[in-house]
């Protein structure tokens, strides 16, 4: 499957605060990533190790991958599978520079078959998940629009299908275009 340079997706944004507190946000462990919809990450962070985000109950796992890189506080790299598409496996890196007035966080979505769907859908969702992060590190909270679609999503998990259930989950390999 070639991939293709249009299909990729690229949100940037300064956030006013250092790039430790940035960092801190981006690989948190074990505990929900409120501007990553409430999800739960789960890796060890080492190169080729698993990757999960998952329901904070952990019944469900929305996205699986391999760690590739993390370089802190200025990179953090991994392939991506979202369980809820029929997609192969994308590369998502998070890239954190210093500037004046903070720090620019980029997130870089590629190595999209070019034959893929729905990406518009994807792309919104960063779309979200940046600005959710930048409001998170610089006043404490998300906004209140995405807690109340996280608070009314969240009953509806139960109705997903069993492909995301954590018994059912198995991380892919690295596909040989990202190595």
């Amino acid at each position: 499957m070639d991939s293709l340079p249009e299909h990729e997706l690229v949100h940037s944004i300064v956030v006013k605060a250092s790039i430790d507190a940035v960092w801190s946000e981006i690989p948190r462990l074990r505990s929900k990533q409120r501007a990553m919809m409430d999800t739960v990450l789960d890796t060890s962070f080492r190169p080729g190790d698993p990757l999960y985000y998952r329901s904070p109950d952990g019944r469900r796992v929305f996205i699986v991958g391999r760690v590739l890189a993390v370089e802190p506080p200025r990179r953090f790299s991994h392939t991506q599978q979202l369980l809820m598409r029929d997609d192969p496996p994308t590369l998502v890196t998070w890239e954190l520079d210093e500037v004046d007035g903070g720090t620019q966080v980029t997130l870089r979505h590629s190595g999209w078959p070019a034959d893929t769907t729905g990406l518009d859908k994807v792309d919104s969702t960063w779309a979200v998940i940046l600005p959710e992060l930048k409001r998170l590190v610089e006043t404490g909270d998300i906004s209140t629009k995405v807690k109340l679609q996280y608070a009314l999503g969240r009953p509806l998990t139960r109705f997903m299908p069993t492909r995301p259930r954590a018994e059912n989950v198995s991380v892919p390999d690295v596909p040989e275009r990202f190595r």
